[in-house]
């Protein structure tokens, strides 16, 4: 990987250095690391608080329960906030996408892409229309269930499902990332890998014309009392599932 196609930060994790202090503590502290995984809660930028961005909720929970909430480092090839934690053996890339909610499938590619990972590798958190408030849902691949946040990351990882393009570029099959393998309607996909998902219900209006603003609307107060809770359980189950699959003993030849 050339250092010409990294932003500022990655070009330090290239060279071995980081930007900040709290960065050099996490590199000192995993210079043997075990199994890696990249966690990208999925949202919109700039509108947090709303139920489509939930899963950027979560992962700010996630960074404050690892005590990394105050060490991001935002890196313009990848258009997101990254941060590194500690977990036991293994290393956590938390990933905060600076994309709108379409295009998410690209900056967690790249960041997929900087850190040597496969979509099996890459946990996406975020919205579920068809689950309750409060409900919480870990599956291992799927389709994105209308979710373009979701499509976008499958279509760019080429992850589980045959999609047709990524729909934040168009149609003519470029996830844009370069290296990273990309779908057209002209070639068939290689064989699809199982990403991991932390689907949060936000429930799903009566009446289907108010689902878009249902989405892209704020908490109700009711529902604000339901988050610190639903917050610390999503994270607990992030975290046992991450740390069981990291203690698993690596498949054989």
């Amino acid at each position: 990987m050339g250092t010409a196609c990294c932003g500022p930060a990655f070009c330090a994790l290239g060279c071995g250095l980081w930007p900040t202090l709290a960065m050099s503590r996490f590199v000192s502290e995993l210079q043997s690391p075990g199994k890696r995984w990249l966690v990208a809660g999925l949202g919109n930028p700039g509108l947090p608080g709303t139920r489509h961005s939930v899963g950027l909720a979560v992962l700010g929970q996630l960074a404050r329960r690892l005590g990394v909430a105050e060490s991001w480092v935002r890196d313009s090839s990848c258009a997101a906030d990254l941060v590194l934690a500690p977990l036991g053996d293994a290393q956590l890339v938390l990933l905060r996408p600076r994309r709108l909610m379409n295009a998410n499938g690209r900056s967690v590619a790249r960041a997929a892409e900087l850190f040597g990972l496969t979509a099996e590798e890459v946990y996406l958190v975020h919205d579920e229309l068809d689950k309750p408030l409060g409900k919480l849902a870990l599956k291992l691949g799927g389709s994105a269930r209308g979710h373009n946040g979701v499509r976008s990351c499958i279509s760019c990882l080429n992850s589980s499902v045959s999609l047709p393009f990524c729909p934040a570029l168009g149609g003519d099959g470029q996830c844009g990332v370069p290296n990273m393998p990309h779908q057209s309607s002209r070639a068939p996909l290689d064989p699809p890998q199982a990403m991991p998902r932390l689907r949060v219900g936000i429930g799903r209006p009566v009446h289907p014309g108010t689902v878009e603003g249902h989405v892209l609307g704020y908490f109700s107060p009711e529902e604000q009392e339901l988050l610190p809770p639903l917050l610390e359980s999503a994270t607990d189950l992030l975290l046992d599932h991450i740390q069981n699959r990291s203690q698993a003993p690596s498949p054989g030849p």
